[in-house]
């Protein structure tokens, strides 16, 4: 096993699935991480719920799954998961701002997976 499977193993991620997908490029796949962490849909989906606007907030917050998902990052995929049905059926609930903080959170391990497979 190398070092980024490791990496990316201990983080949560299924390396061969993920991988498979990027043709087994390790490379590519790290660029695509580094533009998910510019992306603005997490930023995005903040201001949406503060501003109660729950369509946009669906809407970043379906993108970040996808995304999460297509990369392979379970962890970040699963807790924005939590967030993204109530918010498809506009549901006015009391706990949007946690499961906010659960994503941003799982975010800043993204941030810590990067930073560790850069190495």
């Amino acid at each position: 096993m190398g070092a980024f499977q490791k990496i990316f193993d201990d983080y949560g991620a299924d390396y061969s699935v993920t991988m498979e997908r990027f043709m087994g490029n390790e490379g590519m796949y790290f660029k695509f991480l580094n533009m998910l962490l510019e992306d603005q849909s997490l930023k995005n989906l903040g201001a949406a719920l503060a501003a109660s606007d729950y369509q946009g907030a669906f809407e970043a917050a379906h993108t970040l799954k996808g995304v999460a998902g297509n990369m392979g990052l379970t962890p970040l995929y699963n807790v924005v998961c939590e967030i993204v049905e109530p918010l498809r059926l506009r549901e006015r609930r009391d706990d949007y701002k946690a499961l906010y903080q659960n994503i941003e959170e799982e975010f800043r391990k993204v941030e810590a997976l990067r930073t560790a497979l850069e190495k």
